[in-house]
């Protein structure tokens, strides 16, 4: 597990940005705190520049939305969910355990375009 910063440093609305295996994002999305990757699966953006509201993330290149509990994509023109961490509260400090690296999973939207072609 890696320790992120102290709840207090990180206010409603906002989030961090660090680099594990790859750059994790942890949101802080009305006192519930959701590690993804920070990547954008849609193209090379940091989802931490992103805009964020309840528990989505907008990217801040093409307006595509995750749904930080799950990392699935909500909208084009992503079509790949990013991975989620478990975030872990212990004593104000929050940990990140970054998840091994593992296939992505793909919205219903991409599988039943992938069978079209």
């Amino acid at each position: 597990m890696i320790a992120v910063c102290r709840t207090d440093e990180l206010p409603v609305g906002e989030s961090i940005r660090f680099t594990a295996d790859v750059p994790v994002a942890v949101f802080n999305a009305d006192g519930d705190f959701y590690a993804v990757d920070d990547t954008c699966t849609h193209q090379d953006a940091a989802l931490s520049d992103g805009f964020l509201e309840g528990c989505f993330v907008e990217c801040p290149l093409h307006a595509a939305l995750f749904d930080l509990r799950t990392g699935m994509p909500t909208c084009l023109p992503a079509k790949r969910a990013v991975r989620t961490h478990p975030v872990f509260v212990e004593d104000g400090m929050i940990y990140v355990h970054v998840a091994a690296a593992e296939p992505v999973r793909q919205t219903e939207y991409a599988l039943s375009q992938e069978g079209a072609a």
